[in-house]
C-alpha cells in the first residue's frame, strides 16, 4: 500500500490576506464568510443592528473584524486574527493580517504557514508600495501560491483594461521575485461580485470566483516526496518496572514519512541507527508522517538530546556559519556584532550576527548597503556564527527545517525571523543594475 493511500485524506486550505489601508480587505473578509455561510446567526443580526444605528440601509460586512479593532482601542496586542470556516469542497483557516505598513512584520506570522496569499489591491490606486512588500514577504516565505485580488472594480466601472493593466504589473514583479503561481481576480467585495458568486457587471472574465479558486487549488502534498525530519523535543525514560528500559524521543515530524526499519542518522552526532518502534496516542504504529506527534525509538542506544535531528534521507551537513535572508521584526535596530539566540526547531543556540550583507529596497528589488543595519520590517541578508553546530536545510527545500528565529538573550522578545539560504531569484545588486543601464 502507497503512503498516499495510508495517509489521511486532507481538506484543508490554510491561506493568509494582505492589503494596504483602506484597500477593502475587512469588507472582503467579511463578504466571504457572509457569502459562504460562514457567519452565525446572532453574529450577523448585531452586524445588521450596528448598520443600521450608523444610517446604513444594508449591513456593513466589515464590522465582522471590528472585534479585532476594538482590542487594539483597550490596548491589547493582536497580530494576526485567525478565522476558520467551511464549505462543502474544503475547510479554511484564514489568518487576517493588519494593512498598514508599520504592521507588516505580522504577516509573516500570518503567512509563515499559509499555502496561499491573497494580496489586495485598489483598483483605482493600482499596485502601490505596499502591494510589493506583501508580495515580497509572501516570496521570501515560499507561500507557493498567490491571488491578485483588483477590489473596487464597482468604482471604475467593471473596465477590462484597467483590471489588465494591474494584473500584468503584478504578476510580472511577482515574476521578479520568483513567484510562479499568480491567480488575478477582478472582485467587488462591498457588491460582493467574483467574491463567492460571478459578477454580472463583468462578463469579460471567464475565471473562477475567489471562493471557487480557494476551493480548488491544489495544495496537498506527498510526505513520501518530502525527506523526514524528526527534531526531538523530549528525551523519554520511565524509569518503571513496567518500562524499565525503555528510551523513546517524542516530537513532531516536520517531514517525510518514517517507518519502522528505516535507516536514520542523528545530527550533529552523525551517528546512524533504524527505527526501531514508533508510538503514536500509546499504541504501536508501523508509519508515521508530517505533521503527526510521535514517539520514536531506535535500534541503538545513542546520546540524544533535545534539540538533535533524527533525519533520514539525504540529510544537511552540520555547520555553524548560518546565511539567511530575513525579516526584521522589533522596533530596535539589529546590527552586525550583535549577540542573540538563534532558534531552530527545538534547538536554541547563542549566536553572532557577523554581518548583515544588505538590505532589499522592496520597490526595486536592488540590494542596499547593511552597514546602518536593519530596521523593523526591512527584509535583508544576514550571516551568522552560532555556539554549536546546526543542521538547517535549505528554506526552499523544507520551510520547517529550513526556517530560523532570531531572539534577544536579555529578554526573549523574538528580533528577526528568518529562511536559510536563497530567497528572491531575481535580486540584484546596485552594481549589476547600473551595468545594465550602461549596456
Amino acid at each position: 500500500m502507497t503512503t498516499a493511500q495510508n495517509a489521511p485524506v486532507t481538506s484543508l486550505l490554510r491561506f493568509a490576506t494582505a492589503g494596504s489601508v483602506d484597500d477593502g480587505k475587512s469588507t472582503l473578509v467579511g463578504r466571504l464568510l457572509h457569502d459562504s455561510k460562514s457567519v452565525l446567526a446572532d453574529q450577523l443580526e448585531a452586524i445588521e443592528h450596528a448598520s443600521r444605528n450608523r444610517g446604513q440601509d444594508t449591513p456593513d460586512l466589515a464590522l465582522l473584524t471590528d472585534g479585532l479593532r476594538a482590542e487594539r482601542e483597550q490596548g491589547i496586542t493582536i497580530d494576526v486574527a485567525y478565522r476558520y470556516f467551511a464549505t462543502g469542497r474544503r475547510r479554511f483557516i484564514l489568518a487576517d493580517t493588519p494593512g498598514h505598513v508599520q504592521y507588516t512584520r505580522n504577516m509573516v506570522t500570518g503567512a509563515s504557514t499559509a499555502e496561499l496569499a491573497v494580496v489586495l489591491v485598489d483598483a483605482r490606486n493600482g499596485v502601490v508600495e505596499q502591494t510589493r512588500r506583501h508580495a515580497a514577504v509572501a516570496a521570501l516565505l515560499r507561500v507557493p501560491h498567490m491571488v491578485l485580488a483588483v477590489n473596487k472594480m464597482d468604482l471604475v466601472d467593471y473596465t477590462e483594461p484597467v483590471f489588465a493593466a494591474i494584473a500584468e504589473e503584478f504578476t510580472s514583479y511577482a515574476a521578479s521575485l520568483g513567484i510562479e503561481d499568480v491567480v488575478a481576480i477582478p472582485i467587488s467585495a462591498l457588491a460582493g461580485d467574483n467574491v463567492v458568486e460571478p459578477s454580472a457587471h463583468m462578463d469579460w472574465y471567464g475565471g473562477p470566483t475567489l471562493l471557487e479558486h480557494l476551493e480548488t487549488v491544489p495544495v496537498d502534498s506527498d510526505p513520501s516526496e518530502e525527506p523526514a525530519r524528526f527534531p526531538v523535543q523530549y528525551v523519554l525514560r520511565p524509569r518503571s518496572e513496567e518500562h524499565h528500559d525503555y528510551r523513546g524521543y517524542a516530537g513532531q515530524l516536520a517531514s517525510g514519512v518514517l517507518r519502522v526499519g528505516d535507516a536514520v542518522t542523528v545530527l550533529p552526532s552523525g551517528h546512524t541507527t533504524t527505527v526501531a518502534a514508533i508510538d503514536a496516542l500509546g499504541k504501536k504504529t508501523d508509519i508515521t508522517w508530517a505533521p503527526q506527534s510521535v514517539t520514536v525509538r531506535l535500534a541503538d542506544d545513542i546520546d540524544i538530546s533535545r534539540g538533535d535531528l533524527i533525519a533520514a534521507g539525504p540529510t544537511p551537513v552540520p555547520t555553524r556559519d548560518v546565511e539567511a535572508h530575513v525579516c526584521h521584526l522589533d522596533e530596535r535596530p539589529l546590527r552586525a556584532g550583535a549577540t542573540v539566540l538563534l532558534k531552530h526547531t527545538t534547538r536554541t543556540v547563542r549566536a553572532l550576527v557577523k554581518d548583515i550583507s544588505y538590505r532589499i529596497d522592496i520597490g526595486t528589488l536592488e540590494q542596499r548597503s547593511g552597514a546602518a543595519g536593519l530596521q523593523v520590517n526591512d527584509i535583508g541578508h544576514v550571516v551568522l556564527r552560532t555556539a554549536e553546530p546546526l543542521t538547517l536545510d535549505s528554506y526552499t527545500a523544507n520551510r520547517r527545517t529550513g526556517s530560523l528565529l532570531l531572539i534577544d538573550p536579555a529578554d526573549g522578545t523574538t528580533l528577526t525571523a528568518g529562511m536559510a539560504g536563497e530567497a528572491f531569484e531575481a535580486v540584484r545588486t546596485t552594481e549589476a543594475l547600473d551595468e545594465e543601464d550602461r549596456v
